[in-house]
């Protein structure tokens, strides 16, 4: 039986298996009650001792973050979420005593993240959800 990846005996190249990062799904404003919109997230991943620019997103309406680029399901990854969250908050609440957040975790192949920040004028709380 011919392997599922050949073609007339010689492999087909095959684009490498990539999975959304599904971080910063969410910015709730406990103070508020409401998601925060309009807040940019950027993600960085660690590698060869530096900080690298993956890309990033803006929180939509129900203060979603959608649009970050994928990972390499196969290779464990520390990433870096900076959610810039000056503007939002002075607009919100006349200051801003955070002007950002940045969360750093290490991400398995084969797993799930959700990283929601919980986000109040003078705190925030963040967790790995499911």
């Amino acid at each position: 039986m011919r392997h599922p990846l050949t073609t007339m005996g010689t492999a087909t190249p095959q684009p490498p298996r990539r999975t959304p990062l599904r971080s910063a799904r969410w910015i709730l404003d406990t103070a508020l009650g409401r998601p925060a919109a309009g807040v940019p997230v950027t993600l960085d991943i660690w590698s060869g001792g530096t900080w690298v620019p993956a890309g990033g997103s803006v929180t939509g309406p129900d203060g979603r973050s959608t649009g970050l680029p994928p990972l390499d399901p196969d290779a464990t990854a520390t990433v870096r979420l900076v959610f810039a969250v000056q503007d939002y908050l002075v607009a919100s609440h006349g200051q801003a005593f955070f002007p950002e957040i940045t969360v750093v975790f290490t991400a398995a192949p084969g797993e799930y993240y959700h990283v929601p920040l919980l986000l109040a004028p003078f705190g925030y709380s963040t967790y790995r959800g499911s």
